[in-house]
């Protein structure tokens, strides 16, 4: 099937659904799928910034990091 059969029957398929459980399974499916794919997005862009960083010799010692943590505490 294509994909947009899938939805086209997906749609038919809600359409005609009146258990309110399902459907807020279907829903709690989807919004889950959604949070996962920005999660990854943030998490990518993330290790790519850290990357870059580590290239550009941007880096901390333990003994900064340390030093930074204890002016916070």
């Amino acid at each position: 099937m294509r994909v947009t059969e899938i939805k086209k029957e997906l749609k038919q398929l809600i359409e005609l659904e009146n258990d309110p459980e399902i459907l807020d399974a279907i829903r709690t499916l989807l919004s889950k799928s959604v949070k996962e794919l920005m999660l990854k997005e943030k998490l990518i862009a993330r290790a790519k910034r850290s990357n870059k960083d580590i290239k550009e010799g941007k880096l901390l010692s333990r003994d900064d990091v340390e030093t930074k943590r204890d002016s916070y505490l």
